[in-house]
C-alpha cells in the first residue's frame, strides 16, 4: 500500500485546500474496501473542515470543542454532553452545527415537571376514527438539544436512555425507530446550582463525551460583540454545507478506518488501568471502550486518514472517560478533578510502536 503523499491537497467543499495527513501507513493496514468508501472517508475531512468554518462564523472561538462536536455527529451513537455555566453558548452551538449540517433540529427545555411523554411522545384519540394515534415528540429529529438536562426528574432524563442506546423508542408498547443520524446534545448545569439533580451514572454512561465551554478571552468577548453589531440582529445566519443522507454515509464509511491490533490493546489497557486506579471507586465501563474505538476511527478520518494512530486516541481518552469514572471521597475532598487521573493514567501506560 503506497502511504498517502504528505504534499497532496483535497478541495473541501468550502473551497479551502485541506492538507492530507503525512503520517505513515501502519504495516499490515488495508485501503479501503472499494473506491467509493475511500472518497466518503476522504470527504469526512473535507466535511467537517466546512461545518467547522461555518459554525465558527457564529461561535468564535472554541476550535477544540468545535471540532469535537463535528467529530459526534459523523460516529454513530456518539452523543454528546456540555457541562458548563449557564450562557456559555452550548444551545448556539447545537443549533449551529444542525444549520450546518443540513439536518432538522428539535429543542426541549427541561424544567422540574417535564414528563416523558413529553419527550418521547404519547397516544392520543382521534376524534375522526375514535382511534388512538401515535403523536411524536420532540425526541424524533437528527439533532436533539436537551437543554439544562439536570434540571428534570431522574424519571424524565431516563427517558431518552432507550432512545440513546438503541435509537428507538417505546410508548406503550409501540416501537418507533428514530430518523438516521440521532444525535444528543444535552447541557448541563455544574450540579451546584439551585434545582439541579445529578444524572444517573447509567445515563452519563450513555454520552460519548463530555465537554466543557468555558469562558471566551477578552479578545474573543470583543468579537462576539462586533459579530452581533455587524449582523444586526439577536439570530445568526448559518448555510448548509452537507445533508443527512450524507452524515449517514459518512458514519458507514467509518467504519471501514482501520485500527491496528496493538492499539486495540493500547485502548484495553487504559481501560483496564482506570478498574485498577487506588483513587478510583469504578472504572470505566466498556461502552467507554467502545467509544474511544469509535471516535479515534473519526478523528482518524475527520484529518483525511483511513488508519489510527496512537495521538489519535491520546487526543480522545480524557472526553470520553472523565465522565464514567468514580473518584473515592478522599481525592474528591481534596479537589482532584477525574481529568487529572486520566491523564496521569495515560502519561502512564507504554505507548505502542506502530
Amino acid at each position: 500500500m503506497t502511504p498517502p503523499d504528505a504534499n497532496r491537497m483535497t478541495p473541501s467543499s468550502s473551497g479551502q485546500q485541506v492538507a492530507a495527513t503525512a503520517t505513515p501507513r501502519p504495516a499490515g493496514a488495508n485501503p479501503a474496501s472499494n473506491a467509493q468508501v475511500r472518497q466518503l472517508i476522504v470527504t469526512v475531512g473535507t466535511t467537517g473542515t466546512s461545518l467547522i468554518e461555518e459554525v465558527g462564523r457564529v461561535i468564535v472561538g472554541k476550535k477544540d470543542q468545535l471540532k469535537l462536536v463535528t467529530l459526534a455527529i459523523f460516529t454513530e451513537g456518539a452523543h454528546v454532553l456540555l457541562e458548563d455555566l449557564p450562557g456559555l453558548g452550548k444551545s448556539v452551538l447545537a443549533a449551529a452545527l444542525a444549520r450546518a449540517s443540513g439536518c432538522d433540529f428539535k429543542r426541549v427545555q427541561f424544567t422540574p415537571d417535564l414528563l416523558p411523554s413529553d419527550i418521547n411522545g404519547t397516544f392520543i384519540l382521534n376524534q375522526r376514527t375514535h382511534e388512538f394515534d401515535f403523536r411524536p415528540g420532540p425526541i424524533f429529529t437528527n439533532y436533539l438539544l436537551a437543554d439544562e438536562i439536570n434540571r428534570a426528574s431522574p424519571k424524565t432524563q431516563s427517558a431518552m436512555l432507550e432512545a440513546m442506546a438503541e435509537k428507538q423508542v417505546t410508548v406503550e408498547g409501540y416501537t418507533q425507530k428514530l430518523p438516521k443520524p440521532f444525535v444528543v446534545f444535552a447541557t448541563q448545569n455544574p450540579i451546584e446550582q439551585a434545582g439541579t439533580y445529578p444524572l444517573p451514572e447509567a445515563q452519563m454512561d450513555r454520552f460519548a463525551m463530555r465537554l466543557s465551554m468555558g469562558y471566551p478571552t477578552k479578545d474573543e468577548e470583543a468579537e462576539i460583540l462586533i459579530r452581533r453589531a455587524k449582523r444586526g440582529k439577536d439570530d445568526f445566519d448559518v448555510k448548509s454545507v452537507t445533508n443527512a443522507e450524507t452524515i449517514v454515509a459518512m458514519q458507514k464509511a467509518i467504519e471501514n478506518v482501520y485500527v491496528s491490533d496493538e492499539l486495540i490493546h493500547y485502548i484495553a489497557s487504559i481501560i483496564d488501568a482506570t478498574r485498577k486506579h487506588p483513587q478510583l471507586v469504578a472504572g470505566a465501563s466498556p461502552r467507554g471502550t467502545q467509544n474511544i474505538f469509535k471516535l479515534a476511527r473519526g478523528w482518524a478520518a475527520l484529518h483525511g486518514r483511513d488508519y489510527v494512530v496512537p495521538d489519535d486516541i491520546k487526543r480522545l481518552v480524557i472526553p470520553v472517560l472523565a465522565h464514567r469514572v468514580i473518584l473515592k471521597p478522599e481525592p474528591r475532598i481534596k479537589g482532584i478533578k477525574s481529568e487529572q487521573i486520566i491523564q496521569g493514567i495515560l502519561d502512564s501506560v507504554p505507548v505502542p510502536k506502530v
